[in-house]
């Protein structure tokens, strides 16, 4: 199935709100969304839209702000790698991500796939600044 532009720009910008909030805008995740989260140590999967958002909110049920480093639309949908900070516990938390995700000709996704590197508190944040200068931010 081929995308339309607009179909993903509103899909990305639906995916942010909810990665920020918790609460996913209408026609986020269809019905029948299947989505498959890799973590660090940890893999889990949800068998539909609702599960999907019930299942962040058991994860990561912390507002944040979302970074996006870039967006790349595929033949059914788009790549979004980015970053999420957040406070919890009194500390600033950090990760990064990238996920996949298909979205049909509503502008719905169908399909997530996720790959988050797990999540930094301060001190493993400051553990890499000392050990690490990147070219990029």
């Amino acid at each position: 199935m081929r995308t339309v532009a607009t179909e993903v720009d509103l899909s990305v910008a639906r995916v942010v709100e909810w990665l920020e909030t918790g609460v996913a805008p209408d026609r986020t995740f269809a019905a029948d969304c299947f989505a498959d989260v890799s973590l660090p140590h940890w893999r889990v999967q949800f068998a539909t839209g609702a599960a999907t958002i019930a299942g962040r909110r058991r994860w990561h049920p912390y507002p944040g702000v979302v970074r996006v480093e870039r967006v790349d639309r595929t033949e059914s949908g788009f790549v979004m790698a980015f970053e999420e900070r957040w406070r919890h516990e009194g500390q600033n938390w950090y990760c990064r991500e990238q996920l996949t995700a298909d979205v049909d000709d509503a502008g719905e996704i169908t399909e997530l796939r996720v790959y988050c590197t797990g999540d930094w508190d301060e001190a493993r944040q400051a553990e890499h600044a000392a050990e690490v200068t990147l070219i990029r931010s």
